[in-house]
């Protein structure tokens, strides 16, 4: 068989305190591939909380290094509450600014952009000073009850790491403000999820 090729990306995984999360978390303290974690509360967009029915407050957001692999330490503790997989297919940018990281924003995009169209969507973006890492990819769903509907925009996710010693209130407005400016352009970018970090974990 062919190697599979390496994504970067982040997963969500719902942490309520069970065997499974509990484990995990462990696992990937000492996981040379978990590049970052911590711990976050999520608020849905009301757009999408009908695709997910099983979402959770908490979670343990971490940025991987090797998607596979990953997807089979999810895989193997799934839980009725649902884990997303985000696999960065493309990133925008990546650069310091002033600040730790303490949200990072989800989108989908409603309609299939050219790479013309992603290229102009990532000079919108980077002109935002505050956001540190940006890119474009894909939505994996992990779950031990399949959910009612399919979510229909998976190959389509825009991720946002902020960084800002403002209040997560504050920085989720300045996502708006920037989605707005992508939208002006006349892209559909669909807020999905606001992950507020609470505590970094490693």
């Amino acid at each position: 068989m062919p190697k599979q090729e390496l994504t970067a990306g982040y997963v969500c995984y719902p942490y309520n305190h069970t065997h499974d999360s509990i484990e995990l978390k462990e696992s990937w303290e000492g996981s040379k591939n978990i590049e970052s974690m911590y711990f976050v509360t999520a608020t849905f967009s009301v757009d999408s909380k009908p695709y997910f029915e099983n979402r959770s407050n908490h979670y343990l957001l971490a940025r991987f290094r090797d998607g596979p692999a990953l997807s089979d330490d999810v895989r193997s503790h799934r839980q009725t509450n649902e884990s997303f997989v985000f696999s960065m297919d493309d990133d925008f940018f990546e650069r310091e600014v002033d600040g730790n990281m303490n949200f990072v924003s989800v989108y989908y995009l409603e309609y299939g952009e050219s790479g013309e169209d992603v290229s102009e969507i990532a000079n919108v973006v980077a002109k935002r000073g505050k956001i540190a890492r940006a890119g474009i990819g894909r939505m994996d769903l992990y779950c031990t009850e399949s959910p009612k509907f399919t979510f229909p925009y998976s190959d389509s996710i825009v991720v946002f790491e902020v960084s800002s010693e403002k209040s997560h209130r504050s920085v989720n407005k300045y996502c708006e403000k920037t989605r707005s400016d992508v939208n002006r352009r006349g892209y559909s970018l669909t807020n999905l999820v606001g992950l507020s970090i609470l505590e970094r974990l490693k």
